[in-house]
């Protein structure tokens, strides 16, 4: 199915999660999403979540791929597409070295080519038929049989040789931190790709991430956004590189200033460029005005609302009923 407009569930109980998904549907999104770090699985989430709305597609963004074998991988996205009212879309990251190795206590080893390999293996596996064999440099199975279901998958690939396994063997692609402005360019190394695979790019969805804040203070909308770049750029190196493109000195500052444990400096050295660039912030007005600009982008297909971490209830709520469809 073609997709609409997304939004992330803020991070917290599964109980909330159901309720804000309630809300949203009601709002009009199609699809919702949840990320995964610590505290709450995606898929135990959102198999809550399915329970309770109506025509809603559920999508991970992200899991990533060190943590579960693509075998787990494939099952969990199957066993939730079985129960979910509107389908499932399974997005896969190779996340960062800082959660796979110091929470997962995995070597974050080959991260593109085991992306690459992984969606490539949990398409197989999740959604074809018959039995797969696949021996990969990072995963391998071994006459497993497929689970036939439909279950597209997504990448979240920032630099250019995970936009290149995107092409080769994505469904849809889930940018974060790639300034809008860069996306059409960006995409282009998706597209050529899918082609030099014999692929249509047009079949590849591009769902970006929106990081998005709405206040009737403008500056505490932008602060918001602020601190969710902040920690993104000095945490991921592939984010910090991502942003770079567009602002190479800002992102080394905020890069610099995190490391050294100087938060509020980082936080201080995100630019009013930096904040339009990546993220929608204002009044509802403002806010919902720059969002549809992002939304009307030729290479955006499925824009997802975002409410950055550590905003309250109130501006989570006001943020995702200003940017409603």
């Amino acid at each position: 199915m073609t997709l609409g407009r997304g939004v992330v569930v803020p991070d917290g109980p599964v109980s909330d999660a159901r309720e804000f998904a309630v809300r949203c549907e009601s709002l009009g999104y199609d699809a919702c999403w949840t990320g995964e770090l610590w505290g709450r699985d995606a898929f135990v989430t959102l198999t809550a979540v399915a329970d309770a709305v109506d025509d809603l597609v559920l999508g991970t963004a992200i899991v990533n791929v060190f943590s579960r074998s693509p075998a787990t991988l494939a099952a969990a996205a199957a066993s939730l597409a079985s129960v979910a009212p509107a389908g499932v879309r399974l997005g896969l990251g190779p996340s960062t070295r800082t959660a796979v190795e110091g929470l997962h206590g995995r070597d974050y080893d080959r991260p593109v080519r085991r992306l690459h390999e992984t969606a490539e293996l949990v398409a197989a596996l999740a959604g074809g038929t018959g039995r797969v064999d696949y021996d990969g440099e990072t995963v391998s199975v071994a006459d497993v049989p497929a689970l036939d279901a439909d279950v597209p998958v997504y990448t979240a690939a920032l630099g250019p040789a995970a936009r290149r396994a995107t092409g080769r063997v994505a469904d849809g692609w889930l940018p974060h931190n790639v300034p809008f402005p860069e996306l059409s360019d960006a995409f282009e190394t998706v597209a050529a790709t899918a082609r030099e695979a014999g692929r249509d790019p047009d079949a590849i969805t591009v769902a970006p991430y929106v990081p998005a804040a709405v206040d009737a203070d403008p500056e505490a909308a932008r602060g918001a956004i602020r601190d969710h770049l902040a920690y993104y750029v000095g945490s991921g190196e592939g984010y910090r590189r991502a942003v770079a493109t567009a602002f190479p000195d800002e992102a080394e500052r905020i890069a610099a200033a995190w490391g050294e444990g100087a938060r509020d400096a980082a936080r201080a050295a995100v630019t009013a460029e930096m904040v339009d660039a990546l993220g929608v912030a204002g009044r509802p007005e403002t806010a919902r005005e720059r969002f549809e600009a992002v939304a009307n982008l030729d290479v955006v297909d499925h824009p997802i609302v975002v409410v950055p971490d550590g905003v309250d209830d109130a501006t989570a709520e006001r943020t995702v009923a200003a940017l409603a469809p």
